[in-house]
């Protein structure tokens, strides 16, 4: 039947609904072409990060469009209706607050998330961070006497007699001081804090003239205040630049994002989000800026990295979309995209650091392999280049986490063969263990599918061992897909999830120890000079005869008085016989 179905498809732009056993939609996508897409899913091979998907559609159904951007808008209209597991819901129908200034005769300052209500108010935003929009607020109505009081009551009330309202509900505030303020406040808004800091530098200034020192202490606080929630504004980039900017960065099927604000050439505003993914980051990156302009107001212009499609996402947003090359904009875009792979470093971190971490995702890892302990688990790497310092390192995690005194690095005899070198390390460290009856694995990852994994079956059945083991295997973008059992059976591993991530830094680890000892083995076969070759030169002497003379050639020019003066007579004349044999040598 799913056969048939697929090839009665159309080869026109239309979405895709993926549908479990139950009915239940779990995926929605898009796609130029309905019939070659979904053709992709059900035949052949498929990248790990939809494999989890894939694998557990049972139907699905679709959707013709008349052209790629009608299927893009009906994807995120889709996803918002049905919320299918495996898409991102980024926004999650929330929407971010604005500061308002409200079109009354007298207007008052608020927080609000609705901008349709009152068209004739002016807004401010949006506020990624709503504490930093409602410290704003607060801010500015400790500066400024402005209606607090949503009605307008007969009398003055507290906040006239405390000095932070004048009191138009009772008296006749000249309109003109009032708009005065109202300004000054918008400019604010925009990233102008001068006027407030220079007013408040003069106060402080009076008070501390006429030792009101106490006044001076808290006029101070204020200027802090204004420097700490102004502080995202410091950064300039040309007065005339009123753009919003967005970046992505990705890794281990994780998506990062971040999005700048810049108003007024400063930049005001900041909003980050970080999320496992399924699909392409193209498409995740799209899907996200499509989600978080349905409701909130577009810039004049959107900048965004060269690879994104440019004129799609404009036709979409009805904005100027651009992939600048160079200048300040590129500067800007480099800038989102440094902070959005910070921004997924800290992620990893974190999860890494997590005391449940280790746990969870050993607890999975011995449900999936139906092992009732996992407390040691060994990985190994091979590290060469070109078959040069082949080298291997062994990371061991007990108890979920790295056991770093138990790791250990290997230098190889193998020529250019990462099967034969991970036999031949696997063979050292098992032999090993067995002479000296020394703690065993739990269990034995090898880096590298289904070519490592068979180098480990071949020794450990060669030993006679039963000591369970399994392979890593990544996919054609290089991040941890997939488990092969013993069996060689593979077992696709879910974006996002604790074992993914676990097994990933374990990978990283070994990567890394692997790689820091090859480097190590190169940088001493670097460092060796034929200095050392001369009887009575050690290291220290080596080191005064460079030091004093620069050059290897500097110290075959010294004369003996030079010499004798640097390392003393005897070695002197050692360096002066060595060179004038070697001289001989090559005129022969």
């Amino acid at each position: 039947m799913m056969k048939d179905k697929l090839s009665s498809l159309p080869l026109q732009p239309g979405c895709y609904l993926m549908k479990d056993n139950q009915g239940e939609i779990i995926y929605i996508g898009k796609a130029k072409k309905l019939k070659s897409r979904l053709n992709q899913y059900f035949s052949g091979a498929h990248e790990g990060k939809t494999q989890k998907m894939v694998s557990r559609v049972d139907d699905f159904d679709f959707f013709v469009t008349n052209t790629e951007k009608e299927a893009l808008v009906l994807e995120i209209n889709l996803i918002k209706q049905y919320r299918p597991r495996y898409n991102i819901m980024f926004m999650d129908d929330k929407s971010y607050p604005f500061i308002k200034i409200t079109s009354d005769a007298y207007p008052r300052l608020i927080v609000v998330r609705d901008r349709t209500k009152d068209k004739k108010a002016k807004y401010f935003g949006p506020f990624t961070d709503t504490s930093a929009a409602h410290d704003t607020v607060k801010l500015l109505n400790d500066l400024y006497p402005i209606r607090k009081c949503k009605t307008m009551p007969k009398k003055v009330c507290l906040y006239y007699h405390i000095g932070q309202c004048l009191g138009p509900c009772q008296f006749d505030v000249p309109k003109e001081l009032y708009s005065v303020m109202i300004d000054e406040i918008g400019r604010f808004l925009k990233g102008d804090n001068k006027a407030q800091l220079n007013r408040l530098h003069k106060e402080m200034d009076e008070a501390i003239r006429v030792l009101a020192y106490e006044k001076a202490a808290k006029i101070r606080d204020t200027i802090r205040s204004i420097e700490h929630i102004s502080q995202k504004q410091q950064v300039q980039f040309g007065e005339r630049m009123q753009q919003d900017v967005f970046a992505y960065a990705i890794s281990k099927n994780i998506l990062s994002i971040t999005g700048f604000f810049v108003r007024d050439g400063k930049l005001i505003q900041k909003t980050s989000i970080v999320q496992p993914t399924i699909e392409t980051a193209n498409d995740a990156f799209a899907s996200y800026l499509i989600q978080f302009y349905s409701d909130l107001p577009k810039p004049k212009e959107l900048l965004v990295p060269q690879d994104v499609d440019v004129e799609l996402l404009s036709e979409i947003l009805n904005v100027s979309v651009v992939a600048p090359q160079r200048g300040d904009k590129f500067k800007l875009v480099e800038m989102a995209q440094h902070n959005a792979k910070e921004q997924l470093l800290l992620k990893f971190k974190m999860i890494e650091k997590s005391e449940m971490f280790g746990d969870v995702a050993t607890n999975q890892l011995s449900e999936l392999l139906k092992l009732t302990d996992l407390s040691r688990i060994e990985l190994f790497d091979n590290s060469h280049i070109s078959g040069s310092f082949l080298v291997a390192g062994m990371v061991v995690f007990t108890d979920g986490k790295p056991n770093r005194s138990a790791y250990r690095r290997y230098r190889l005899s193998g020529g250019n063969n990462d099967v034969g070198s991970m036999k031949e390390v696997l063979y050292r460290r098992l032999v090993r263990m067995l002479k000296e009856e020394s703690e065993r694995p739990d269990l034995i990852i090898v880096d590298g599918g289904l070519p490592q994994l068979s180098a480990a079956r071949e020794i450990i059945e060669a030993l006679h061992l039963d000591v369970p083991y399994i392979a890593l295997a990544k996919d054609t973008k290089h991040n941890t897909d997939s488990i092969l059992l013993q069996s060689g059976e593979e077992v696709k591993l879910l974006p996002g999830e604790p074992l993914t991530m676990f097994l990933s830094t374990m990978q990283d680890e070994v990567h890394r120890f692997a790689v820091t000892y090859h480097r190590l083995l190169r940088q001493k076969a670097s460092t060796r000079s034929i200095l050392d070759e001369i009887e009575g030169i050690g290291e220290k002497r080596k080191k005064e005869l460079l030091k004093h003379f620069g050059t290897l050639k500097a110290i075959k020019e010294a004369d003996e008085t030079e010499l004798i003066a640097v390392v003393g007579r005897p070695t002197a004349m050692a360096v002066l016989q060595f060179f004038r044999d070697l001289k001989e040598g090559e005129q022969v």
